[in-house]
């Protein structure tokens, strides 16, 4: 990256950065030739600047911010091949060039450097090189990826440590966001390819065909449904092709056909005056289905009403012997009564 080599620059100049597994930070000065015309003769000198940083733990990721705590992206161009084929308007066309908006100018004064290591995470001040903050993150444990995303319009560390835990520190603050226990790390696979993404998101081969994705803010979060993509195209049906009559015997496949179709004088021509024809009547099968139906409808109704009418007779019947039941025994019980009074007097009663 663009930063300050030394303490005592007064630009930024072309810097690699190499961490070591021992916590040690060099930092080595690149002197570029300034056209590409003496790039392909002139090699590219490499020399120690004599700074030297130092961390505890095995150095994993740097970043650079500058004055303002925004992200810096490294300056970078795309290698071409001189001796193309190509001409030179597709050659322009296909050039791609970032050049850096870092200088003394833009930067300001100083910037800041972010080295975190398996055990910590510092943070520089360049090119004074003073260390200005320095946070602990882990003594039990330790880091298998650590990077600086952007989040929320902001820039923050995010880290993921051995025993599943996810964290994200503010830069350059490195106050602690967020901690939570997300997936203790039993397989290997997941060490190797965890790593994180702009905007809260994280990824890892779950499997090795299957990749896990993972979102540790809510705005992601709420935003997840409409960032879903379609697994096809909707296209519209095509129209069903005319299939022939042989095809259609002969295909396999049942196939309803009208009789008008087969036999009809667009298919067979015009028939002779002595054949008989079909002449369909008025209301067709559903005519005929519709007049059973209604007769028997109606003779339905009619046993219907058959059987309530002899059900009555059958009840009026009981009533009438009931009474004549009645009356017989009430003709008995005068007929008693008169012959037991028939020769007392009236004085007798």
């Amino acid at each position: 990256m663009e930063s300050f080599a030394r303490k005592n620059d007064s630009a930024v100049s072309s810097c690699l950065w190499v961490g070591t597994g021992l916590g040690m930070v060099l930092i080595l000065s690149l002197n570029l030739p300034a056209s590409d015309d003496l790039r392909q003769s002139e090699p590219v000198m490499v020399s120690p600047s004599g700074t030297v940083l130092t961390l505890k733990g095995p150095v994993l990721t740097f970043a650079c911010l500058d004055c303002m705590g925004t992200l810096t992206h490294p300056p970078y161009e795309v290698w071409r091949d001189p001796h193309s084929a190509d001409d030179g308007e597709k050659t322009r066309k296909r050039k791609l060039v970032m050049h850096s908006p870092s200088s003394s100018q833009d930067m300001g004064d100083h910037q800041f450097a972010v080295i975190c290591s398996e055990k910590q995470a510092k943070v520089f001040s360049l090119p004074s090189q003073t260390c200005l903050y320095v946070h602990n993150i882990t003594e039990t444990s330790f880091l298998l990826r650590a990077d600086v995303v952007t989040l929320c319009n902001s820039v923050c560390l995010a880290c993921f440590c051995a025993n599943g835990h996810i964290m994200t520190l503010s830069l350059p603050s490195l106050r602690p966001l967020l901690d939570i226990n997300y997936l203790p790390v039993t397989d290997m696979r997941i060490a190797r390819t965890f790593c994180f993404t702009n905007e809260g998101q994280a990824l890892y081969l779950s499997s090795p065909t299957e990749i896990q994705r993972l979102t540790y803010s809510q705005e992601m979060c709420d935003n997840l449904q409409d960032m879903l993509g379609d697994l096809f195209t909707p296209v519209e049906t095509p129209e069903a092709q005319n299939r022939g009559f042989l095809k259609g015997l002969f295909g396999g496949s049942g196939q309803a056909f009208d009789r008008e179709e087969l036999f009809g004088e667009a298919t067979a021509g015009k028939a002779s005056r002595s054949l008989a024809q079909h002449i369909p009547g008025s209301g067709g099968i559903e005519g005929v289905r519709g007049a059973a139906g209604g007769v028997i409808g109606d003779l339905t109704r009619a046993r219907i009403a058959l059987d309530e009418r002899g059900q009555k007779l059958g009840e009026l019947d009981e009533r009438t012997a009931s009474m004549m039941a009645s009356a017989e025994a009430f003709s008995k019980h005068a007929h008693e009564v008169m012959l037991k009074y028939k020769d007392k007097k009236w004085y007798q009663f």
